[in-house]
């Protein structure tokens, strides 16, 4: 077995008992600290115990769907540190985009190999990783503590996923500038980005308005159409 990845805990939600069982075998041996639950009732609970670096979300959980469960997982400003991966067996673009629009980082359709999986959630928690140091940035009444991972926004704080953190800290470290979509991607999933679509952006920054759309405050994000967005001072 591979020297645990800097102790990188993932919460493997999934009622298929032979599939959890092959994933828990493929992570383990990848380095990965893991725990099982295999329905949705558990998974909160078993977030708040475990305190998952990432989550293998299977969308088709007993009692609480994996699309609800990322809903809350989502609404929550605790886990805002917490990745979270999809598996599902809906391969069509309106369920992966649906999976995203819940709140998931990414997704991977069943069946898929274990090669695959791997990368992916490397591919993920390599953009939750966030720079140390002098990390605050603050634009108007929207501030970023890099340290902390966490956002406020005229003093209240807003609950971002591992993507639209890093999305709003591109924009914000340039405020006005133009990012073309190919930009985001570009800067946010970095190499990963071969086999994200165009598309994908658009659905983050969706995400990412609905989140600073607090006390109906104005929105800060600017679309250039056909080019891009970028992030102007608002209060």
């Amino acid at each position: 077995m591979k020297e645990l990845k800097n102790l990188k805990k993932i919460l493997i939600a999934e009622d298929e008992e032979n599939l959890a069982m092959l994933i828990d075998y493929n992570l383990i041996k990848e380095g990965y600290k893991t725990h099982i639950v295999s329905n949705g009732d558990l998974v909160s609970s078993a977030v708040n115990d475990f305190l998952p670096d990432l989550v293998l979300l299977d969308w088709m959980l007993p009692n609480i769907s994996g699309i609800e469960v990322c809903r809350k997982l989502r609404g929550n400003i605790n886990n805002n540190n917490t990745s979270i991966v999809m598996l599902t067996a809906l391969g069509e673009e309106a369920d992966k985009i649906k999976g995203l629009e819940a709140g998931a980082d990414d997704y991977i359709t069943k069946p898929f190999s274990f090669a695959e999986l791997i990368a992916r959630i490397e591919a993920v928690l390599r953009r939750s990783r966030l720079l140390k140091g002098e990390n605050i940035i603050t634009l108007g009444d929207i501030s970023i503590n890099r340290d902390e991972y966490r956002v406020l926004r005229g003093g209240h704080p807003i609950s971002l996923g591992p993507t639209e953190f890093k999305i709003l800290n591109t924009l914000i470290e340039h405020p006005n500038m133009v990012f073309t979509r190919e930009k985001i991607l570009d800067n946010v999933w970095g190499i990963d980005n071969i086999n994200v679509e165009i598309r994908t952006v658009d659905v983050h920054i969706g995400r990412l308005r609905k989140a600073l759309n607090v006390r109906n405050k104005k929105d800060p994000i600017r679309t250039i159409r056909a080019v891009g967005y970028s992030i102007e001072k608002v209060s």
